[in-house]
């Protein structure tokens, strides 16, 4: 009972901000024609229009942002699973982030065994829940480093480790890093970690993270073992 009341929720929700993103792509499409206007300024006055109309743009897309952020998290649902070996989708994932990583001056290495037993996926959305834990180590190294994602079999299941070697969190926010619309970073969403662990709660797996100020973060991903082959 509670899981359907929780689905309907989800899809009223999903339902509302995807008619408030239509408002705001009105809001963003009058704004985008308004900078135009003042796009040269001629007195100080246009100048502090132009700027306001500017911020008033950035807050706009912020909020589109935040919107595409929750539609993802409202939308994980039961996710049709397939048998498929963890290093190569893990691989296709670090091949996608690569230049982005590069980009920032971070290394990535990889330690998954070949010989692992299949774990039950959809690639497709075990995929986002890795970038979204790639991105947050990228945010958490500003000045570059590295990122270490290891694997091994434990009690019947998969174990997947994401470490990084970036800023690490007090207590005090690793106790609210899966908590929705909770950021400890400026501008952000908050809903990325959340959306995350939604995402492995569907593969019928656990996340859990580890962290300290100054020694980096290390995300745990818990898989059960397929019961079919891949």
């Amino acid at each position: 009972m509670l899981n359907r009341e929780y689905v309907e929720l989800a899809e009223l929700a999903g339902g509302f901000v995807h008619d408030l993103k239509n408002h705001l792509s009105t809001l963003r499409l009058n704004l985008q024609l308004l900078a135009e206007d003042f796009q040269d300024p001629q007195s100080q006055r246009e100048r502090r229009a132009l700027d306001r109309v500017q911020r008033m743009q950035n807050e706009c897309q912020r909020l589109v942002d935040i919107s595409q952020e929750f539609l993802r998290f409202a939308r994980v649902e039961d996710l049709e699973l397939t048998p498929a070996k963890l290093g190569e989708v893990v691989e296709e994932m670090v091949d996608f982030f690569g230049p982005t990583a590069r980009a920032a001056d971070i290394e990535i290495k990889t330690y998954i065994p070949v010989d692992l037993p299949p774990v039950a996926l959809h690639r497709d959305m075990f995929k986002q829940a890795l970038l979204n834990l790639l991105l947050n180590a990228q945010q958490a190294m500003p000045n570059g480093g590295e990122i270490t994602l290891q694997a091994s079999e434990e009690s019947g299941g998969i174990v997947l480790s994401l470490i990084d070697t970036g800023q690490g969190m007090s207590p005090e926010v690793l106790a609210k890093v899966f908590r929705p619309f909770y950021s400890a970073r400026s501008g952000g969403t908050g809903l990325g970690l959340p959306t995350t662990r939604r995402i492995i709660e569907a593969h019928g797996g656990t996340i859990d993270a580890q962290s300290e100020v100054g020694r980096g973060s290390k995300f745990s991903i818990h898989l059960p073992v397929s019961k079919r082959s891949a």
